[in-house]
């Protein structure tokens, strides 16, 4: 294992070439829908780092976040059931399978654990709360979505891992067999069961309702970009449309707002839930994440029942006071009419059924803002 493992390895050999034959690789990168640049023109890194060192004490809590005590070896097997932990980290019971999305359990969002720290009260599930994992889903490898020390606990546990291309070089070289990785590019769908897994195949129409137990990931475009060091774009980022035991749900994974929502909604939708980002935005790059007012908008491209707003709640990657992001999807979503789901950490939402509503973060917090 390399020197600084937490980095991962950048794709080389066979993975290196498919990568080359992707429609989305030119000039030696991937590449989003449209053209898209981290941050604004003239907004350098050294610049967004300064504004992060002075964000304003509401970009924090001033309490321990709640939680829920939830037994998550014991949730139904006959409904689609998803539990938050906070951020982009969640679990999706479905059809007899269990999915893993995007844990980081480490306490910290960054290669370093005294930097993106996670906020009290929010630590309280760890790897070793979780059950057997049949599927572990990673959307692209920052360090808020792809966390070493997360995977090397989880990995006796996890019996596959589905990502985007390229993501598979870092869990390689963490020590997981390629035979238990899949990996796909914008488009792509694969599907897994009681039966085994599958190939990756082409995809980019409809994709059938899962049959014989199956459930069918396609991974689809977002706005974002990837990157554990100073090389961006080496792996592609996705979201996910899941098809399974008649459910359809759109897993989002980071993206600003596009035209390519509405593609997928008519595509693959309508969907019974989306899972989409909500938190994380700001003014100096306005491309790579979206607005609460624009994940309303892309819920109802994606032609969706019903929204539940994650990326937020966990780890200060901003500098938005730390609750604003739900505070403005919820409004904006009650004026679309659009059913939202805000459970706390480990409150179980049943997909199709009442949705947890309390506005648990005005109820439990006093925030000063300045």
């Amino acid at each position: 294992m390399a020197l600084f493992p937490v980095f991962g390895k950048a794709p080389g050999g066979a993975r290196l070439q498919r990568i080359l034959r992707s429609n989305h690789y030119k000039d030696n990168h991937f590449e989003n829908v449209v053209p898209t640049t981290v941050a604004l023109e003239g907004v350098s890194f050294f610049k967004m780092m300064r504004d992060m060192r002075h964000r304003p004490a509401s970009a924090q809590p001033d309490h321990a976040i709640p939680s829920v005590h939830t037994d998550l070896r014991a949730l139904p097997k006959d409904r689609a059931t998803i539990v938050w932990f906070g951020h982009s980290s969640y679990l999706l019971q479905i059809n007899q399978t269990t999915i893993l999305v995007d844990p980081v359990f480490s306490g910290h969002a960054s290669p370093v654990s005294f930097l993106a720290k996670a906020y009290p009260g929010t630590g309280v599930y760890t790897a070793a709360d979780m059950p057997e994992i049949d599927i572990m889903l990673l959307t692209h490898d920052h360090y808020d979505h792809l966390d070493y020390t997360t995977i090397r606990q989880l990995m006796p546990t996890t019996k596959h891992y589905c990502t985007s291309l390229g993501v598979g070089a870092h869990l390689e070289s963490w020590g997981i067999a390629p035979e238990k990785i899949t990996e796909l590019d914008w488009w792509e769908s694969w599907s897994a069961g009681a039966t085994g897994v599958g190939a990756a195949r082409a995809g980019g129409q409809s994709v059938d309702e899962a049959v014989d137990g199956r459930i069918t990931f396609t991974a689809t475009p977002a706005r974002h970009f990837s990157g554990r060091s100073f090389k961006r774009a080496g792996t592609l980022w996705s979201a996910f449309v899941l098809k399974a035991g008649g459910y359809s749900l759109f897993l989002g994974g980071d993206s600003g707002y596009e035209r390519h929502f509405k593609e997928i909604g008519e595509r693959f939708g309508p969907f019974d839930l989306a899972i989409l980002e909500c938190g994380q935005y700001g003014k100096n790059w306005p491309y790579i994440h979206m607005l609460p007012e624009e994940t309303v908008q892309a819920a109802l491209d994606l032609r969706a029942a019903a929204l539940m707003p994650v990326h937020w709640g966990k780890f200060t990657l901003s500098l938005h006071p730390w609750d604003e992001p739900i505070l403005r999807v919820t409004v904006a979503a009650a004026e679309r009419g659009m059913p939202v789901a805000t459970p706390m950490i480990g409150e179980p939402v049943v997909v199709g059924e009442a949705y947890p509503h309390a506005r648990w973060w005005e109820e439990s917090f006093n925030i000063n803002r300045q």
